[in-house]
């Protein structure tokens, strides 16, 4: 094909496109005589996202825990858009499934080596100084973690394991949410009351919260694993994949989050203990407390009633 049959090819594709939407291409074409070309900078919107960063002290270790947070919210958004093509993906194939749950696990890993730079990167001092500033907000307030894992798993393995035992699948979205694992670290342990931290973030996401875990109800990672034909559900390389996953969600990136916690609330002796939200955030973290596990069936007992006990958690 030369160019000017190519050039004709393509024209006539443009022209199908702009008629299935009751468009005039004529129109469309001669808007592009007019349009600049598109640059890095516009394109990635990189002046916008350089001015996002606000400190509100002037510790310069501040700038490295906003922008490590804000890092952390755009892998957050990517682990979500691959989720979203796995749930909404009919007839779902193994290669594909595989795939993409291949990228979201790809980033998690990310974020779990990550930590390095907020357990060596920031001063003590500076770090126990500017969270005061924080105070009441909290990383417990990252909406996007809550909805990856809204999407990743049935919400009956989001339950405190206090309340398990009387839940199903059947059992009401409200009711559920008000038992979900982080609501007993959004409490006050003294009275039971439902703490500023989380009345706060319930007011902004609760709706959104629900409206999630009701779409993912059929369609979350663990409901998809389940539509494929048996035999890939029992490929060893793919139930690797998921334990890969499970595992790295819910134990070595929350003990990555946990130490590093640790290392500057307790380990410095320079603070109080306290989380800025005032949550009980070493039970609240831990996973042998949580026991937040998103593919139970592919765990055996030994390994569920060991979780989060191994060696360096």
């Amino acid at each position: 094909m030369n160019t000017t049959d190519n050039s004709e090819s393509i024209l006539k594709e443009i022209d199908l496109k702009f008629q299935a939407i009751n468009q005039k291409t004529d129109v469309q074409l001669e808007g592009l005589l007019w349009s600049k070309p598109i640059t890095y900078w516009d394109y990635i919107q990189t002046d916008a996202l350089l001015n996002l960063q606000i400190q509100r002290t002037t510790l310069p270790d501040e700038m490295v825990f906003i922008m490590y947070h804000q890092v952390n919210e755009l892998i957050f958004k990517m682990i979500l858009w691959e989720i979203d093509q796995i749930a909404d993906t009919e007839n779902i194939q193994v290669d594909f499934f595989s795939e993409r749950l291949s990228r979201i696990t790809r980033y998690f890993d990310m974020l779990t080596n990550s930590f390095s730079i907020m357990e060596n990167g920031m001063e003590v001092d500076q770090y126990m100084k500017f969270r005061n500033t924080l105070t009441p907000a909290s990383g417990f307030q990252s909406a996007q973690y809550r909805m990856i894992e809204f999407a990743s798993t049935d919400v009956i393995n989001l339950t405190d394991r206090r309340y398990k035992a009387n839940f199903d699948e059947n059992t009401d979205l409200e009711t559920s949410f008000e038992h979900l694992y982080w609501q007993a670290a959004g409490k006050d342990y003294h009275t039971g009351e439902k703490s500023y931290l989380l009345q706060e973030f319930e007011k902004k996401y609760k709706g959104q919260f629900l409206r999630q875990m009701a779409d993912f109800k059929t369609k979350n990672i663990w409901k998809k694993f389940t539509q494929l034909p048996v035999e890939d559900q029992q490929n060893s390389e793919l139930i690797k994949a998921m334990r890969h996953y499970d595992h790295t969600v819910n134990i070595t990136w929350v003990m990555q989050h946990l130490n590093t916690a640790i290392k500057y609330i307790l380990e410095s002796g320079k603070g109080n203990g306290e989380a800025t939200g005032g949550s009980d955030w070493q039970k609240y973290m831990h996973p042998k407390y949580q026991r937040r596990i998103f593919f139970p069936k592919l765990w055996s007992e030994e390994e569920l009633s060991n979780w989060g006990n191994e060696p360096g958690a």
